[in-house]
């Protein structure tokens, strides 16, 4: 019988409190005190995953090394844990029913009516166990997406109900981040809200374990106390969350509030050893105190929405903090960029980094931007589209091929530098068809990628259908556009540079998804100590 224990974290009021940041931090604390601990998301929506949504629907698409595209709430887990996820840790309503009509196609209901209890939630509660089955994890923390209320939740609370009923209290607790508004006319915190979501939470089966208060001010007693009675929970289980200056800063205030101890004590965990957040502290106290800063300009089409490029905006932190810097990210809409304004849109710039996406909207601008870095000695950092965007203005404004393209952009171009993967070009179906995943890279002797990472060799993870075209590689290197990286199976090359330049990297993978705390990604650090350079030497 497996001794795993497990947390649910559910959410009420309003959306986006940040039961990620909670749900990770609390794990964080967790494993500061030796257990081993994961955390799954539980996502309502219908789509399959969100490979397919568009980076303003619900931000960036976070790809782990197994291949899976998932929730960007998973990044935060690996920031914050140092621990690899995988396909288990995201569950999607479409995944849900997809396998279950499956088995239904497939007579394994023996013509049974399927319906949602008990099928559906099955489903549920085998996902929700299969981490727990490895052997691998103390605790499992699994965070529920939405908010308790929502019809696309219900079968999620239904099945926690279940769960926390087969299991028992001392291996199943519920979390409720909850809201506590301040109306400023009347100048005081409203409990009301909490008060009803936890009354519909209850309507479904579950009583919350543990109350945590996402306020703009501080609770006081007689409000907790308030809280406590109404809600059913122990005083000890209010639990506040005041607004933060950094996310990373939530653990510590978490442990403060006594979050960790209260879920351990719920738990029988009594074996724990004292929480060692040294080495977190250590980050902390280097990214609130830099010895200078340096401005990037963050080059994308969807810089509307910051969590479009939640990884890189983090990567950043990490990387800033390693280099006692501060990193202020400007970001810049390249579809508003052209040859006329990008020495005004640029201005003042340490570095670019031009973003991932896809699609041809904003790519001139993009475009222009890697011109003026190259032309400037500005340092230079492209990812994915990035990377491909730099061989396409070099090969026009360098080699002289003026209708230089990608196949994406134009299917038509005479001069295709960049092509579709091969493995690409029968398939029709959009949703987890890309090159994903970790895939091994050789890094050139000499080259300025293999000092950075300080190995011959290096595991990255990608997310892309076109390519490098092999084809041109000939002129491009000998015009002094190097390619520094190269997959040993395939031979695509995954990196290309301007060794003449000060720093110019381009990378077809996304380093950006595995930089952690504890681990910031080489090449950001590389790129942010280049930007610190330059600013040094205006």
């Amino acid at each position: 019988m497996s001794t795993t224990k497990y947390i649910f974290v559910t959410g009420g009021v309003s959306s986006s409190l940040g039961k990620g940041i909670i749900a990770a931090s609390l794990a964080k604390l967790l494993q500061a005190r030796g257990y081993r601990v994961t955390i799954q998301k539980l996502d309502p929506y219908i789509n399959v995953d969100p490979g397919t949504l568009n980076p303003y629907e619900h931000g960036e698409c976070y790809v782990t090394d197994d291949g899976a595209e998932t929730d960007l709430d998973l990044g935060h887990y690996e920031r914050f844990l140092n621990v690899k996820t995988s396909q288990a840790n995201n569950v999607t309503t479409g995944r849900i029913y997809q396998s279950v009509i499956e088995k239904e196609r497939r007579g394994e209901f023996l013509g049974k009516t399927v319906q949602v209890i008990p099928h559906i939630t099955n489903e549920i509660k085998e996902r929700i166990q299969l981490l727990g089955k490895t052997g691998d994890y103390d605790i499992i923390i699994t965070e529920i997406g939405g908010t308790v209320g929502d019809i696309e939740s219900l079968p999620y609370i239904e099945s926690v109900r279940q769960l926390k009923w087969e299991m028992g209290d001392d291996n199943a607790l519920v979390i409720h981040l909850t809201l506590v508004p301040y109306l400023s006319a009347a100048g005081e915190l409203k409990t009301k809200p909490t008060q009803h979501s936890v009354k519909t939470l209850m309507e479904s089966g579950i009583r919350a374990d543990i109350l945590v208060c996402r306020t703009e001010h501080e609770l006081s007693s007689d409000l907790r106390k308030k809280l406590a009675l109404f809600c059913n929970v122990n005083r000890e289980a209010v639990i506040q969350s005041i607004d933060a200056s950094t996310i990373y800063d939530v653990p510590n205030m978490m442990l403060e509030e006594g979050l960790d101890t209260v879920t351990l004590d719920k738990l029988k965990l009594t074996d724990a050893k004292a929480p060692n957040l040294d080495r977190w502290n250590q980050f902390l106290e280097r990214h609130k105190n830099p010895k200078s800063q340096v401005q990037i300009g963050l080059i994308g089409k969807y810089v509307e929405l910051q969590d479009s490029y939640k990884s890189i905006l983090e990567s950043f932190i990490h990387a800033g903090a390693e280099n006692e810097v501060k990193v202020i990210v400007k970001s810049i809409h390249s579809e508003y960029i052209d040859e006329n304004n990008i020495a005004e849109k640029l201005a003042g710039l340490d570095g670019i980094l031009v973003a991932p996406g896809f699609g041809e909207r904003g790519i001139e601008g993009k475009v222009a931007a890697v011109r003026y870095a190259r032309e400037n000695n500005l340092p230079f950092f492209g990812i994915c589209l990035g990377m491909q965007m730099a061989v396409i203005e070099y090969s026009r404004n360098v080699l002289g091929i003026k209708d230089a393209n990608s196949l994406e952009m134009d299917a038509n171009t005479s001069n295709p530098v960049i092509n579709l993967m091969e493995a690409q070009k029968n398939i029709t179906d959009k949703g987890g068809t890309m090159r994903l995943g970790s895939w091994r890279c050789d890094l050139l002797d000499g080259s300025k990628v293999r000092e950075i990472y300080g190995t011959k060799s290096i595991d990255e993870r990608h997310r892309h259908r076109y390519e490098y075209n092999d084809v041109y590689r000939d002129q491009l290197e000998s015009s002094g556009m190097k390619a520094t990286g190269i997959n040993p199976e395939t031979g695509l090359v995954e990196i290309i540079e301007i060794p003449t330049h000060p720093w110019f990297v381009g990378v077809q993978y996304h380093p950006e998804y595995k930089s952690t705390v504890a681990n910031p990604h080489p090449l950001f650090i590389g790129f942010v100590k280049a930007a610190s350079r330059y600013a040094s030497e205006k």
